[in-house]
């Protein structure tokens, strides 16, 4: 499998997973213009996407869906509450309903030679979910816009081979910052955004002999640094009792104007 992060971030998001005969994308928060340059850098073009995974309807996760759907007819992937959440925005209401395809929480679906699983979490959307994709026993897991991760989500992305995880905020950060109370209060909830510390600590819940990358992603711009979300998860793995340490596993940064390296598994 191959995994390229294209842009994350409250300004857009959008994640590559695929293999040889089928390429997905989790999430179209991004202009189309965006997605195709970040595909074009993998050798790939927009119509070659199998399909795209929805993981809820904010903008920032949906914003290039429109474009991507009605151009190039690609199948979306996503709940029956984030579609129907979708279809209720003006925006999209010309996509057309048979490039929907329902999905449910914790029933694995396939696509290609991937196994799918819609994972639930905590966040203020309809239906939102995470995503654990395997293939030829390697398994990819991505979980953003979480306020609060619980055993079921450590249980579901266990032993993967390659992790991404939201690390938005530094809590100090954001009570000090310039954010409205109630917007403040929203993000630190249950259903809002997981934060440095809280990473960190789910980080070394999934620690495991297979893991071979960890990448931070979903940063805030305005109560967030790189180098504070890396030193944060790395005390938190380092403070654990677990026999596994920092230096075990490659860690690095998803950015919000340009992708990652592109990382095989």
């Amino acid at each position: 499998m191959r995994f390229c992060n294209i842009a994350s971030g409250s300004s857009g998001n959008c994640t590559y997973v695929g293999d040889e005969d089928t390429h997905l994308i989790i999430d179209a928060g991004i202009s189309g213009k965006r997605i195709e340059a970040g595909l074009n850098d993998l050798e790939l073009t927009t119509p070659d996407v199998t399909g795209i995974l929805i993981t809820h309807e904010h903008t920032d996760h949906i914003g290039g869906l429109g474009v991507l759907a009605r151009r190039y007819g690609l199948p979306i992937y996503a709940t029956s509450g984030t579609i129907e959440a979708i279809r209720s925005m003006p925006r999209y209401k010309d996509i057309p309903d048979h490039l929907f395809h329902t999905i449910s929480p914790d029933r694995e679906f396939r696509l290609g030679d991937f196994g799918i699983l819609p994972v639930p979490i905590s966040h203020d959307a309809a239906e939102p979910v995470a995503y654990r994709l395997e293939n030829k026993g390697k398994k990819i897991s991505v979980a953003t816009d979480l306020g609060i991760y619980d055993e079921h989500i450590v249980e579901c992305m266990k032993d993967s081979d390659l992790l991404m995880l939201e690390a938005n905020h530094d809590v100090h950060m954001l009570e000090v910052g310039r954010y409205p109370y109630l917007t403040k209060k929203r993000i630190l909830g249950d259903k809002g955004h997981l934060s440095n510390d809280l990473c960190g600590r789910l980080l070394t819940e999934l620690m495991s002999d297979r893991l071979q990358q960890v990448i931070l992603g979903h940063l805030s711009q305005d109560n967030n640094l790189e180098e504070l979300a890396y030193e944060t998860v790395r005390l938190e793995v380092t403070m654990s009792d677990d026999n596994y340490r920092w230096g075990d596993f490659p860690v690095s940064i998803a950015k919000r104007d340009r992708r990652t390296e592109c990382y095989a598994v």
